[in-house]
């Protein structure tokens, strides 16, 4: 497999032709991508507790599969695409989490706090699920946001790159994180006082 060091604009090059129908082009993006997949899907599981069920090349496949079920999108470019990975990523570990009810409400609950680098907590099931219901009430108030720490936290985007995503400036991306995040602050610590 070649790695992700190919030039960004033949990734996006690739996805361009990829959402007009070549399917030949979505065979040429795997293995161009599948290094920054993996890197993504490991970033996952490890804020996760030990010993968690899904193992990284299962995160990556999913997610890859539920990327290449996609309809209708039209990828602006490689930022994009791994964004939504990042997303589609978060939504197969929230699954899982409920899957195996590790979201059990009330008793034995954890102070959790957002910061540049992870979340920090024992459980980590719960911890993803808290930090869902924190987003999704966020994405009511201001999607924009909600986005902006989804594709910074999650999706490991850098502010330029979440810039090109949205199409706000960079400065715009740091307002937005900044306050995003001590809004989650709030909330989080809201939740489980």
């Amino acid at each position: 497999m070649r790695n992700t060091s190919s030039p960004p604009h033949e990734i996006t090059q690739l996805l361009a032709e990829w959402s007009e129908g070549n399917q030949a082009a979505l065979d040429q993006l795997y293995p161009l991508v599948y290094n920054e997949l993996r890197r993504l899907a490991h970033g996952y599981l490890r804020r996760e507790r030990k010993g968690h069920t899904l193992q990284t090349t299962a995160l990556i496949n999913e997610a890859y599969l539920r990327l290449v079920d996609q309809k209708h999108v039209h990828w602006a470019n490689r930022s994009h695409f791994f964004g939504i990975s990042a997303q589609i990523m978060r939504r197969i570990l929230i699954d899982h989490a409920r899957r195996y009810d590790y979201a059990k409400r009330g008793g034995g609950a954890q102070r959790i706090s957002l910061d540049e680098a992870a979340i920090v907590a024992k459980q980590r099931g719960r911890t993803l699920l808290m930090l869902d219901e924190a987003l999704t009430s966020l994405a009511k108030i201001d999607p924009r946001r909600s986005q902006v720490v989804e594709l910074r936290y999650f999706g490991g985007l850098n502010n330029e790159e979440i810039a090109g995503v949205l199409k706000i400036s960079e400065n715009t991306v740091m307002r937005d994180w900044n306050m995003a995040r001590a809004w989650l602050y709030q909330e989080l610590s809201g939740s489980v006082s």
